[in-house]
């Protein structure tokens, strides 16, 4: 029982959904991952633009409080060379992938003494009168001291943030080489996390670019840009191909089927018509051919050919079977006639007679199975020997029949051959008035035997008709001793199976001349 996939036309519905939709997640992945990286480019590009902008306001002295960090909404640090975040943007709450995860800037003190540590916070703020009172006030959670504590815990994740991001600071690392006060670094440094601005969370693209500022020393500015736009369009673009591809295969799948159904249609013609052929045995029947010029009606112009082949060997075969009955029948009737006169009237048995109906039988036995064996697709064996030895030999058998010429090799079964030549000899010696010759030359790698004869030779129009079983021209006919119209039959189809050619024409002095070619050795 065929299977769902049985068919031609399922096969190819299902292999052709199969490679559209194997180009179609390739493409779309292909295009998803362009859009993304197209978008992330130009969200870099805003992003160092920023970085950019803020670091020539601090290469042209500018003071940290006087930066523009709250344009378009986008987070900004700016990073000292020991890893402390100096200025950062106003509504900044969280932020994650630059040097340092601090969002509240560390504000600058005049002498700090090395190692104070609180107590020099706290001293400094004793020493300002009343400025000691806003310091106090932003102890209580946003002092100074609140702060410098943001700073140091900052500065212990601004030192892993900064070995993950590979950057040194004011020339520590060899690999940037240190800046010239107010010089801006060419190289840019990209990396992506998420920020909280003004309560709003989302992921952005850093740009992270060197400045060096002559009261400031080395500084490095993170500059963001929001990745909203790149994460909408790639999530508009999946939703598209989610929602089309299916409906483009559901489309390919549908014209497929139906285009391969169209296609189909005269197979299945063909194929009907041969199953109604086998049924009725009417060989007579042909397929239909259809108007296309293509593989289909190649197959059932070949299918027409395969059929008038076929009929011609049926027909060949039951004519064959009928010529063959006839001749037989004759020559038994003959003998048993002969059998039962001599059982009745011993003195009037004609045993010259039963002996030549009886060798007319074996004859005719003896070619019919020649021919069977010639049908069945016999070849001959590969044996080398003399043709013009081999012609010697048969006419030495036959007088009245001459021979010259030099010796010619040949390849081919020594018996089939030797049959050959005898039917040729003998049918030239049963239609000569008198002189039969035998003539052999070679014409490079063939072999060329010539049998010539003085009688009336064959007319144009039956030079071919005489190579087929069972015909006999009317004189033939009229004059045959016992031949049964199969010699020169098998005679052609002997040439044939040897690569050879076997025609027959006119002879100089009139009557029939049959040319015989054969390959050589080397042909």
């Amino acid at each position: 029982m065929r299977g769902p996939f049985g068919s031609v036309r399922a096969k190819a519905t299902l292999g052709a959904t199969v490679v559209v939709a194997i180009a179609l997640v390739a493409a779309g992945t292909a295009v998803l991952l362009s859009l993304r990286s197209n978008l992330n480019g130009q969200a870099g590009t805003q992003a160092e633009r920023s970085a950019r902008e803020v670091a020539a306001d601090l290469s042209g002295g500018a003071s940290y409080d006087r930066l523009r960090l709250d344009d378009d909404q986008r987070p900004v640090q700016v990073v000292d060379a020991k890893g402390v975040l100096v200025a950062a943007s106003e509504d900044l709450r969280r932020i994650s992938g630059t040097g340092t995860l601090a969002v509240k800037p560390r504000p600058q003190q005049t002498a700090p003494a090395a190692g104070a540590g609180d107590a020099a916070d706290d001293r400094s703020g004793d020493d300002h009168g009343g400025d000691d009172k806003s310091d106090d006030k932003g102890g209580d959670g946003k002092g100074s001291d609140g702060k410098g504590s943001d700073s140091k815990g900052s500065d212990d994740k601004s030192g892993d943030g900064r070995g993950k991001d590979g950057r040194g600071r004011g020339g520590e690392d060899d690999d940037y080489p240190s800046l010239e006060p107010g010089q801006i670094g060419a190289e840019v440094t990209f990396s992506e996390g998420s920020a909280t601005l003004d309560g709003d969370t989302a992921d952005y693209r850093f740009a992270a670019v060197e400045v060096s500022v002559k009261s400031k020393g080395a500084l490095t500015v993170y500059a963001g840009a929001p990745l909203s736009a790149e994460q909408g369009a790639v999530r508009t673009a999946l939703t598209v191909m989610l929602t089309g591809f299916p409906l483009l295969l559901a489309v390919v799948s549908a014209v497929t089927w139906r285009v391969t159904r169209r296609a189909l249609r005269p197979v299945e013609g063909i194929r009907s018509e041969m199953a109604a052929i086998t049924a009725s045995e009417d060989l007579a029947r042909r397929v239909p051919v259809p108007d296309t010029q293509d593989e289909v009606a190649g197959l059932a112009r070949t299918t027409n050919e395969t059929l008038a082949a076929l009929e011609t060997s049926v027909e060949r075969q039951r004519r064959f079977v009928a010529d063959a009955s006839h001749e037989l029948r004759n020559p038994i009737a003959s003998l048993r006639t002969q059998l039962e006169v001599g059982a009745a009237h011993p003195e009037l048995l004609d045993v010259t007679g039963a002996v030549e109906d009886t060798v007319r039988l074996q004859r005719l036995a003896a070619d019919l199975l020649l021919l069977a064996r010639l049908d069945a697709g016999e070849r001959p064996s590969g044996t080398r020997f003399d043709l013009a030895a081999l012609a010697r030999e048969e006419v030495s058998r036959r007088p009245g029949v001459t021979v010259e010429g030099a010796s010619a090799e040949v390849v081919g079964s020594r018996g089939q051959l030797t049959r050959l030549l005898g039917n040729l000899l003998d049918n030239a010696r049963r239609h000569a008035r008198g002189r039969v010759a035998v003539t052999l030359r070679t014409e490079g790698t063939w072999a060329v035997l010539e049998v010539a004869d003085d009688g009336a030779g064959v007319p144009a129009a039956d030079r071919e008709r005489i190579f087929e079983r069972f015909v006999r021209l009317d004189e033939a006919r009229s004059r045959d001793d016992g031949g049964a119209g199969l010699g020169l039959a098998i005679a052609r189809d002997v040439a044939l199976r040897h690569g050879g050619t076997l025609t027959v024409g006119e002879a100089r002095g009139g009557g029939a001349l049959f040319t015989l070619r054969l390959p050589g050795p080397a042909a």
